[in-house]
């Protein structure tokens, strides 16, 4: 998140105050199922995150004419997409 941005006001209803406040008691721990050796077996790990790409982009510094540059983001959006495109043709 932006640190020069305020956060949104949350809008799901829930009283995460009171939630918060909660102190787990002794009595609810017999609630939790006890970990054996093998559920420790059978757990995986799982990263979050989009997998990697095969082919991933690389980001560069490029000097265009303010024409050229203008004619570009004249087509709307997707504009640098379509540029890469064109590039990936001549090659």
């Amino acid at each position: 998140m932006n640190a020069n941005k305020e956060p949104l006001q949350e809008s799901f209803n829930s009283d995460l105050a009171r939630v918060d406040a909660h102190v787990i008691a002794e009595t609810e721990y017999g609630e939790l199922p006890e970990l054996t050796e093998d559920m420790l077996a059978r757990a995986t790990l799982k990263k979050g995150g989009r997998p990697r790409l095969e082919n991933p982009k690389k980001s560069i510094s490029l000097r265009l004419s303010a024409d050229v540059l203008e004619k570009w983001r004249a087509t709307g959006p997707g504009w640098q997409t379509r540029m890469a495109q064109r590039l990936g043709e001549i090659s």
